[in-house]
């Protein structure tokens, strides 16, 4: 079968809850938005990956939080990726970056060689309703659904585990949480773990969530809610490129124009270009 010819999965989210277990679960299939995420951007593979699983980890943070408002997931660090980010909102809506800035090899697979070991991983929830809330935790982890599982021991005190997978062409998570206040032995949370244990890659890239569900938990009691749907949202416009305009001098504007002809702004995420001539800045 050629790749043309294979029918992958939608971009999409499934939340479920395994009702004997007080166990709560995610799945999170991502394609279209993870290419137009990275389109343009001639990022090395090992980035592309890292950009995937962070996207996949936003995605599965945002549903799992539940609040309404906007989410920002970075990880700052001294390696050869200094900085790489995920922002989205309750709507699933998802924009991401990376800054290079030394040579990276094709073996650098692990978060600790891409970002170094004094990364940190910050996380910010802006809700469109009450206070804003930050999280910082260490990033100095071989990958980054360690440092989420990290993160969530010691935010909210929850065994939780996350699986995290991309190629550069799919990308794709999987989350087990305990929920609050909840009975769960650590018997009945390791059995989920071994189960999820044997997905691989491939089959989160290939098979429709619902599928993946059944093959891994089909002797267990589980409630499916609506899927979700992700997209890619990169959220610039012309006219907030050129209010951010307002900020530089207009001397500065004008010897811009005199010598290039027109002020062109790049937007970071999308790589969509603008272009404001003098008129346009009058």
């Amino acid at each position: 079968m050629s790749k043309n010819d294979t029918h992958y999965p939608t971009d999409k989210l499934l939340r479920y809850t395994f009702l004997e277990q007080d166990v709560r679960g995610e799945l999170v299939q991502l394609s279209t938005s993870y290419q137009r995420m990275i389109l343009g951007h001639d990022y090395p593979a090992p980035v592309q990956r890292l950009l995937g699983e962070l996207m996949a980890a936003a995605s599965l943070l945002t549903a799992t939080l539940k609040f309404e408002g906007h989410i920002s997931v970075q990880i700052q660090g001294d390696g050869p990726v200094n900085f790489v980010a995920v922002n989205g909102s309750h709507h699933q809506e998802l924009r991401g970056i990376a800054r290079v800035r030394s040579e990276i090899a094709d073996d650098m697979n692990d978060l600790r060689t891409l970002m170094g070991a004094k990364a940190v991983m910050v996380i910010t929830l802006t809700p469109l309703e009450g206070e804003r809330y930050q999280g910082v935790v260490s990033a100095d982890n071989l990958s980054i659904a360690g440092v989420v599982e990290d993160y969530f021991m010691q935010s909210e005190q929850l065994r939780t585990r996350i699986w995290l997978f991309a190629d550069g062409e799919h990308a794709a998570g999987m989350m087990l949480q305990v929920m609050p206040a909840a009975g769960t032995t650590l018997e009945a949370f390791e059995h989920l773990e071994h189960l999820t244990d044997t997905i691989s890659a491939v089959e989160l890239f290939t098979l429709p969530g619902e599928q993946v569900l059944h093959r891994l938990y089909h002797e267990e009691h589980v409630e499916l809610y609506p899927a979700q749907p992700v997209s890619f949202k990169c959220g610039c416009s012309r006219e907030g490129t050129l209010e951010a305009l307002a900020s530089v001098s207009p001397e500065e504007l004008r010897e811009i124009i005199a010598e290039e002809g027109a002020v062109v702004m790049t937007c970071d995420y999308c790589q969509t270009q603008y272009r404001f001539t003098e008129s346009d800045l009058a």
